[in-house]
């Protein structure tokens, strides 16, 4: 089951496409976009990768930061993919290769049948590592990351203000 807004984020230390180790940790005060896609040189992994670089800069001004993470390996997969035929320059795309899945599997998203994430973004708050966002898509669908700006837009009280608000 895919993790809840509100829950606590699981901590993790994989490897980007350069070979980097990247940890959840690593961002403090920025919010971090973690978008899962299923497998690298896929037309619509590819677009949804494309989008987090072209979103860069908005991301950058609302204090966040997107990582891609897939199930793929670094050399030469990731690699080749980022910087060959995507044209990636700036935008971590991280392999969560080995143990296979197993940030997928933390965020609730991995695919146990098919071996792979499934597609969803899931944003986590700059302050105490919560939750604040998360959509899953079907596997044919390209995300619209313009859900997950309108997410980086609401400032961090009054996210806090909703998260304490009575239900009635």
């Amino acid at each position: 089951m895919v993790v809840e807004v509100g829950e606590q984020a699981g901590y993790f230390s994989i490897p980007d496409q350069n070979g980097n180790t990247i940890r959840l940790s690593a961002f403090p005060g920025k919010r971090v976009v973690l978008s899962f896609h299923p497998l690298a040189w896929t037309r619509i992994c590819a677009e949804q990768m494309k989008a987090l670089e072209a979103n860069r800069e908005t991301f950058d001004a609302l204090d966040a930061v997107a990582l891609g993470i897939s199930v793929d390996s670094v050399p030469p997969c990731k690699r080749a993919w980022a910087g060959g035929s995507l044209g990636i320059k700036k935008t971590r795309l991280l392999a969560d290769f080995w143990p296979h899945g197993a940030v997928a599997q933390m965020y609730g998203v991995f695919d146990s049948q098919k071996g792979y994430s499934r597609r969803a973004n899931v944003v986590v708050d700059e302050v105490g590592g919560r939750i604040i966002f998360v959509a899953e898509y079907t596997a044919t669908t390209v995300p619209d990351m313009q859900d997950v700006l309108d997410a980086l837009r609401v400032p961090e009280k009054s996210r806090r203000a909703e998260e304490r608000a009575p239900e009635i």
